[in-house]
């Protein structure tokens, strides 16, 4: 077997590949590189007999990796090359032919292991062998138009425990700028940076200053004497210091400045520093360079937070209503903050692209966002509120140009005052208003006979009442604004005044509002799922028929007065669902069945009244309450801002939920008439099917009702989408977070997951309602998977207000993407349900039957067992 010391030249990338070619270059440039080897991936290539690589069968490869034998000579071989190897720790890393490239860096897709004893290293390095042929390489390989590789180039590598680790950008990554360097450093190894475990320091570099945004650094990764790395205590004194010395700062930056000069572009490095010695570990381009030198475009895709809204696959017809109903909204907002007409016309491009269809899936365009927000005054406070609010997880900035002078923005900031003042002392009666308008423009579509109406007609009745509609969204905008900001305020001012030691106090605070509209459905199904057990002959009929059984015997005349309560239910809520805010989404109004299985499944698991009845919420605002009064005490005036930043908080964050109630009702309008219209274009022979037309956009149907349509063929039209649409939904997720440049939709790589590299140990997220579960997990891509949760912990991606449902099922509730102000969130606390959201890796990391402690007061999530 070839294996190469750290001291051998003349290597290629076909032999070692692209991260270990890097690691020969630094130690070439005479910079600090632990000692290391590589294995030849041409080696290894050889060793897998032709009949595997033809039928690249993955189980098949890697039981035949598992029975090579390589432990003596590759023992040997490092014996010989690292002085008492014996004694050391290693790490040992992948490094694939095609990796840390120019175009394509796999960042996260191969296995890495550290703090490897000398005796382990054989098996480790099969496992990153195996890795080769993971499922999620395939995909990589796959979506990027890659060639299979059978070998791979492994580095055995000297471990440095460090006191810090982070990571180095040649340029800006998150402007582009080129003169800009970016340094992000954590105390501890340097898993719990890329992992996304750890906040982390950043300093942004322009010339010879730097910027710092220092984060509270309460924990490290470290190795315990078990050989696992877990999170540990910082010392006290530390939390809050940099943790990079202003010598090494410079020193990196030199780095950096020395790699670009030597290898001819801007480097992606990481860094380990140990006795005040700076280590590289590895340096690799920043990826699609390449592409920024063709164009500026350069935009960040994120859907932390949208993914609640529209999870899953979002047909053209959603896409294209939400998309226009963004513009105008968000025009709107602009011209109360005092933003001129003139302003906001030479920004419409910024303002028609706030939204993003990415392989059928919807993104925030977060270079829309912040460019919006940078037309305001106060932009580095408001975009640091909104981050939070929206649950972006990885900052981002304008260049420096792009953003107001201060006399620009000197004029707008005071009339902006002024206008917010106005707006404070109004909003209720906007609201009042605006719920009021939502209700004329329902009732007056509901009094309408859409069956009898022709399409240009159903049109025309659309275009009426979304004309009136959107000029009437101020005030939900405003109440986000308002929300956005109180929210953030009053985290600050908990902060300033140190009220208590409980970092869950902001939460507990917000718990136990009483007009949150959104726990309503679950409270008025739980009391229909109480009557149903209390019945002995309807408790038959749900648990012994079908849904749709159960639907047709409620019609008889006995069930008169119960099926009412199922009206009346349907009536107002019938629109809260799964996808509410997806027009293809068939809600509980239009089939209520879906609503009867709910019914069915809470009778079976017994929830009650009785068995969900919890105090908790108000327990803990009570708790939170007396700490505010005690923390404050003999301080009045504080205790009186205090007051007053809480009292508007839980009033706009309540109001938020509720609001978006109202932006269900208008969806679900919305919905029934282009369902009509579909019918329409069906009995036309126009489509085959009325469930085609969401595969069309709002500029589609009209311009075939008009006559201005290009393509009047609409059933291979649509039968081109339902096909492409298919093959979104049984493709792989899209990053939460990545990067285009230049034309969106070509040559861009949507599933660089650089940010979720492969997550090991227990894991951790925002605390939303505290109580500590040990429990089974139980993973749920939707909530039609399953009827009831048993107990289990809820392990999801997102929420939606269609999941209340199945919350009371559950025992806690986890789930990856959110914020604080997330639906689950909201609604955790209001139920009194242990939650946590924002967990990095979640999905990647548990898996249905894993037991788990959670505990929803600091978010850490442990793995007390694995399932099988």
């Amino acid at each position: 077997m070839k294996i190469y010391p750290h001291t051998h030249t003349n290597l290629s990338i076909n032999q070692i590949g692209g991260k270990a070619l890097n690691l020969y270059r630094l130690k070439k440039y005479g910079l600090s590189v632990p000692d290391f080897l590589v294995i030849d991936q041409e080696e290894l290539e050889k060793v897998i007999p032709e009949e595997l690589k033809q039928n690249f069968d993955s189980s098949e490869i890697s039981a035949f990796i598992d029975e090579f034998s390589i432990n003596n000579e590759l023992l040997d071989q490092i014996s010989k090359v690292i002085p008492d190897a014996q004694d050391k720790l290693f790490s040992v890393r992948s490094s694939a032919v095609q990796e840390d490239g120019q175009q394509f860096s796999f960042a996260g897709q191969f296995e890495t292991y550290l703090y490897v004893s000398f005796e382990d290293i054989p098996k480790y390095v099969k496992e990153v062998w195996k890795s080769n042929f993971s499922e999620r390489v395939f995909q990589y390989v796959k979506n990027n138009n890659l060639s299979p590789q059978f070998g791979i180039g492994v580095v055995i590598q000297e471990m440095i425990d460090p006191d810090v680790s982070g990571v180095g950008f040649g340029i800006n990554p998150n402007t582009g700028e080129e003169d800009s360097k970016v340094l992000c450093s954590v105390y501890g190894v340097g898993e719990g940076l890329v992992s996304g475990q750890l906040n982390a320091d950043t300093f942004t570099l322009n010339g010879k200053e730097y910027d710092s945004i220092l984060v509270k650094k309460n924990k490290a990764a470290k190795r315990e004497s078990s050989g696992a790395i877990a999170l540990i205590d910082v010392p006290l004194e530390k939390q809050e210091v940099p943790s990079l010395k202003n010598e090494h700062i410079q020193e990196i930056k030199n780095i950096l400045e020395q790699l670009e000069n030597e290898i001819g572009s801007p480097q992606d490095i990481e860094f380990a520093i140990k006795d005040d010695k700076v280590y590289l570990l590895q340096t690799r381009p920043i990826t699609a360079i390449n592409k920024k030198e063709k164009g500026k475009n350069r935009i960040i895709w994120d859907n932390s937070n949208i993914i609640e809204s529209y999870p899953g696959v979002t047909t053209p017809l959603t896409f294209s209503y939400i998309l226009d109903a963004y513009k105008h909204v968000y025009v709107q907002l602009a011209l109360i903050m005092g933003v001129s007409k003139k302003v906001v016309q030479k920004h419409e491009d910024t303002f028609s692209n706030m939204l993003g269809l990415i392989n059928g899936r919807v993104y925030y365009n977060l270079l829309s966002w912040y460019r919006m927000l940078a037309l305001f005054p106060g932009y580095k406070l408001n975009k640091r509120f909104m981050e939070n609010m929206m649950g972006v997880k990885e900052r981002f900035d304008l260049p420096k140009e792009e953003k107001s002078s201060k006399l620009a923005a000197l004029g707008r900031t005071v009339l902006m005052i002024l206008r917010i003042i106005g707006h404070l002392f109004t909003i209720k009666k906007q609201t009042k208003k605006f719920m009021k308008d939502v209700d004329s423009s329902i009732e007056k579509i509901k009094h309408m006979d859409l069956e009898s109406m022709t399409a240009w007609e159903l049109k025309q009745a659309w275009i009426e009442m979304n004309n009136f509609l959107i000029p009437k969204w101020k005030a939900p905008v405003l109440n986000d604004s308002f929300a956005m900001y109180y929210f953030g305020k009053l985290q600050k001012l908990i902060e300033k005044y140190a009220i208590s030691d409980n970092k869950n106090i902001q939460n507990d605070l917000l718990c136990g509002s009483k007009d949150i509209i959104s726990v309503e459905p679950v409270h008025r199904s739980i009391a229909l799922a109480t009557e149903i057990s209390e019945d002995k002959v309807l408790k038959q009929l749900f648990d012994t028929q079908s849904p749709s059984e159960i639907w047709e015997a409620l019609h008889e005349k006995k069930h008169a007065d119960f099926m009412n309560k199922i009206h009346d239910y349907l009536e107002v809520f019938g629109e809260r669902c799964v996808g509410e805010l997806k027009l293809e989404t068939i809600s509980y109004k239009q089939d209520p069945t879906l609503f009867i299985a709910t019914l069915k499944s809470f009778v079976i698991q017994n929830v009650t009244k009785k068995s969900t009845d919890s105090t908790i919420d108000q327990q803990l605002r009570n708790d939170a309450e007396r700490a505010v009064k005690e923390g404050l005490k003999g301080k009045p005036f504080k205790k009186m801002k205090f007051n007053r930043i809480l009292k508007k908080t839980r009033y706009f964050v309540s109001n938020r939920e509720n609001l978006r109630y109202e932006r269900t009702r208008a969806f679900g309008i919305t919905r029934s008439i282009f369902v009509q219209i579909g019918k329409e274009f069906e009995k036309g022979n126009v489509l085959e099917s009325y469930q085609d037309i969401f595969y069309l956009t709002l500029d589609e149907i009209f311009a075939f009702i008009e006559g201005t349509s290009v393509d009047t063929n609409l059933k291979a039209l649509t039968e081109m989408r339902k096909i492409e649409y298919q093959a979104y939904e049984d493709m792989e997720l899209p990053a939460e977070r990545f990067t285009t440049f230049d034309a969106v939709n070509m040559g861009n790589d949507f599933f660089d997951r650089s940010i979720e590299n492969s997550v090991e140990g227990d894991l951790s997220g925002l605390g939303c309602c505290p109580g500590v579960v040990k429990a089974k997990a139980r993973v749920v891509k939707h909530p039609n998977e399953v009827e009831s949760l048993n107990g289990d912990i809820l392990i999801t991606s997102s929420t939606d207000p269609g999941w209340v449902t199945l919350f009371p099922t559950a025992s806690a509730i986890v789930v990856e993407r959110g914020s604080l102000l997330s639906h689950s969130a909201i609604v955790s606390r209001e139920m009194g349900i242990p939650c946590i959201v924002g967990v990095t890796g979640l999905l990647k990391r548990v898996k249905t039957g894993d037991i788990l402690e959670i505990d929803g007061s600091n978010g850490t999530i442990k793995f007390i067992e694995d399932g099988e």
